[in-house]
C-alpha cells in the first residue's frame, strides 16, 4: 500500500458517518460554563479509568493497592483492596473489569463482587484494551512490545521496537493506537482478522510539548463518537480529529501530568481524567463509544 496514511484517513471518516472533512476545534467538544469537577482526592497515583455499561467509572490507586468505583452521581466507593498494584483497566464485553495486575505479573478479570480470574500469568502489562470479541491487546514497556491474547487465551507478540505505554482501538476496531511517551507522535496499526497488526504508521502529530520538557509524556487515550482521539500528556488533554490533525489541548485541572482518560457518567457525556492524587470529570458535548456496546450490537 503506497500511502497508508491516506488509507487511515478514509477509514476514519468511513467509521464516523457524520464526520466531514473539516476542522474539528475544541468548541465542538467543550461547553461554555462547564469546567473540571474534582470527584476523588487523597490518593498517591491514580490510573486506568474504565467505564461500564451504566456509566460507572472504575479507577486504580496503584501505590495504595486499591481500585475504586465512581457511580453516575459522582459517589466514590472502594471496589477492591490488595489489588496487586493493578494499573490499566477496561470493561470487557462480558461485563467484567479487566486489569493489569502488575504486582503479581498477571492480567485478570474482576467480577463485580471484586473476585478475579487470571487471564494471563507471567506477564508485564502497563495498559490494555479489550475488544468486542473479548480479545486483549496489552503493552509491555520493558520489552518494548505489544501482545495480543485471543478470546480463547492464546498469547503472541504483535508489535515491537517501540516504547509502548497506552493503547486503544478505534470505534470500528480496525485500527490500534499506541502511545510512546518519548516521541512527538502516536503509533497506529491496522488490525487484521486474526488479531495481528500490520502497517505501523506515525499518526496523530505533532503532540504539543511543555516549555520544560522535550518529551510529551503521552499516556492513556480514549475515542469519542465522532472519531476524535484524546490523549493525556504533560501539556494537557490533547485532542486530534480522525485524520490525525491536532484540534486543541484541553487545559489540565491541576499542574501535575494526566495519566489516563475515559468517557463515563450519565449518557457517557463526561470526560474523566486521572491526575496523580485526584480524579476529575468534565461535562462535554461528545459521548464515548465503549467496545461492549459494539458487542451488544453484534449479538442482536
Amino acid at each position: 500500500m503506497k500511502n497508508l496514511r491516506t488509507f487511515l484517513i478514509f477509514a476514519a471518516l468511513a467509521s464516523c458517518s457524520h464526520v466531514v472533512a473539516q476542522d474539528m476545534p475544541l468548541t465542538q467538544v467543550l461547553i461554555d460554563g462547564e469546567d473540571w469537577e474534582v470527584l476523588s482526592i487523597g490518593h498517591r497515583f491514580t490510573e486506568g479509568p474504565a467505564v461500564d455499561k451504566d456509566g460507572n467509572v472504575f479507577f486504580t490507586d496503584i501505590p495504595n493497592d486499591q481500585i475504586f468505583k465512581i457511580d453516575t452521581k459522582g459517589k466514590v466507593s472502594l471496589f477492591v483492596t490488595k489489588s496487586g498494584r493493578t494499573n490499566g483497566l477496561m470493561i470487557g464485553p462480558d461485563g467484567r473489569l479487566y486489569g493489569c495486575r502488575n504486582g503479581d505479573k498477571k492480567i485478570v478479570a474482576y467480577s463485580m463482587n471484586g473476585e478475579f480470574e487470571t487471564i494471563a500469568d507471567g506477564v508485564t502489562c502497563n495498559d490494555l484494551v479489550v475488544n468486542s470479541s473479548g480479545g486483549i491487546y496489552f503493552t509491555d514497556p520493558p520489552e518494548g512490545k505489544v501482545h495480543y491474547i485471543t478470546p480463547d487465551g492464546k498469547r503472541r507478540v504483535v508489535a515491537s521496537d517501540m516504547k509502548p505505554n497506552g493503547v486503544i482501538l478505534w470505534a470500528n476496531e480496525g485500527t490500534l493506537v499506541v502511545t510512546d511517551a518519548v516521541l512527538p507522535h502516536l503509533w497506529t496499526f491496522r488490525v487484521e482478522a486474526d488479531g495481528s497488526l500490520s502497517h505501523k504508521e506515525r499518526y496523530y502529530m505533532p503532540l504539543q510539548l511543555t516549555t520544560s520538557s522535550k518529551r510529551p509524556g503521552s499516556d492513556g487515550m480514549t475515542i469519542d463518537n465522532a472519531g476524535r482521539l484524546y490523549v493525556t500528556t504533560r501539556a494537557g488533554l490533547q485532542m486530534f480529529d480522525p485524520t490525525g490533525r491536532m484540534g486543541g489541548v484541553i487545559a489540565k485541572p491541576q499542574p501535575t501530568s494526566l495519566s489516563n482518560v475515559c468517557f463515563g457518567g450519565p449518557g457517557l457525556r463526561y470526560l474523566y481524567v486521572t491526575a496523580r492524587d485526584k480524579v476529575y470529570r468534565r461535562y462535554v458535548k461528545p459521548t464515548g463509544v465503549p467496545y461492549f456496546l459494539r458487542a451488544q450490537t453484534k449479538a442482536k
